[in-house]
């Protein structure tokens, strides 16, 4: 009959498996280019007046 221990080896297993998969995920050439545009998104917006927006809080 399992016990406790023999329940918490299968919940260490999967959270491992979970979180190689997720890295694996992250660091794939495949969403390289998507993480890139998400991460220069910020600096491609433009302000709500229509105008470029300002990088690092610098005067237009």
């Amino acid at each position: 009959m399992p016990d406790i221990n023999d329940f918490r080896a299968v919940i260490t297993l999967v959270s491992l498996l979970a979180f190689l998969g997720i890295v694996a995920w992250a660091y794939s050439a495949r969403r390289k280019r998507g993480f890139d545009e998400a991460a220069h998104s910020v600096l491609d917006e433009t302000d709500e007046q229509g105008g470029q927006a300002s990088v690092r809080g610098g005067k237009k």
